[in-house]
């Protein structure tokens, strides 16, 4: 077992301990331990296949593990489902998004969270708050009346963020935000995250592929190989050029495994 260099934490916001995960005879997760403190990134990276989905749908309440603990505040939580988590205040963003396409932008803000008023949906209210809160977060988007389907991918997932926060969200998981993006786009999320570290009551793990982007939002950077953290440190103190040759060596590894294979 590789053990990481490990980077203290004053205030842990989230941390998990000893987290496992098997389906069936495939293990996903070995050994995982991580934190993440208040108003601190943390960024995810690996190869594909090395468990970093699975460790977020277990800390977002989707997926109990097998064995291990999970805190929110130093205090130990089971996360029973993914309403539970939020109700703890985590929650997570996917590539999916779970936005619906043809709702206006402000009522997918306010999706499964409508105002009411006399049994009615308080339309003037959501739209007002959302507009409101889009611009607080720096989130351009020409009109809170469109369907999120005339917007564009990076528009969309700032949506998806900005209703996380404004839901309580105190520690956010964001799976893959800047897949598919241009170069814009990413730069309108990382600025949406960055500014969110600024404020500095949110907890973010985000898990990318593009290293530099990692290192240019994210305090620390974790590495998760064959279901365990086999890197933690300060993105100050990390390159590209190291977390490349790193992923390179486990690819080496694996295919020198496989050529001894008779």
């Amino acid at each position: 077992m590789t053990t990481p260099e490990t980077v203290p934490q004053a205030a842990d916001a989230l941390r998990a301990e000893h987290i496992s995960k098997r389906f069936g005879a495939v293990t996903a997760l070995t050994d995982i331990s991580l934190h993440v403190g208040q108003g601190e990134v943390l960024g995810l990276i690996g190869d594909n296949g090395a468990g970093k989905s699975t460790l977020l749908k277990i800390l977002c309440g989707f997926q109990p593990p097998d064995s291990g603990a999970i805190y929110l505040n130093d205090e130990e939580v089971t996360l029973k489902s993914v309403d539970h988590a939020r109700s703890l205040g985590i929650d997570a963003v996917y590539q999916d998004l779970a936005l619906v396409n043809e709702l206006s932008v402000f009522h997918n803000m306010y999706l499964n969270r409508e105002h009411v008023r006399w049994r009615l949906l308080n339309n003037r209210s959501m739209r007002k708050a959302a507009r409101q809160r889009l611009d607080e977060m720096g989130v351009r988007i020409p009109s809170v009346d469109l369907p999120v389907a005339r917007l564009s991918g990076g528009q969309r997932q700032a949506i998806a963020v900005a209703r996380s926060v404004y839901s309580h969200a105190r520690v956010l998981l964001l799976d893959e935000p800047l897949a598919a993006m241009g170069a814009k786009e990413a730069a309108m999320i990382l600025g949406l995250v960055a500014d969110l570290k600024q404020r500095g009551d949110v907890a973010i793990i985000i898990i990318a592929h593009n290293y530099a982007q990692v290192l240019e939002v994210c305090d620390r950077v974790n590495l998760l190989q064959n279901g365990q953290i086999t890197l933690d440190k300060r993105s100050a103190d990390t390159s590209v050029d190291e977390l490349t040759e790193l992923v390179v060596a486990e690819y080496r590894a694996a295919l020198q495994d496989r050529q001894r294979q008779p």
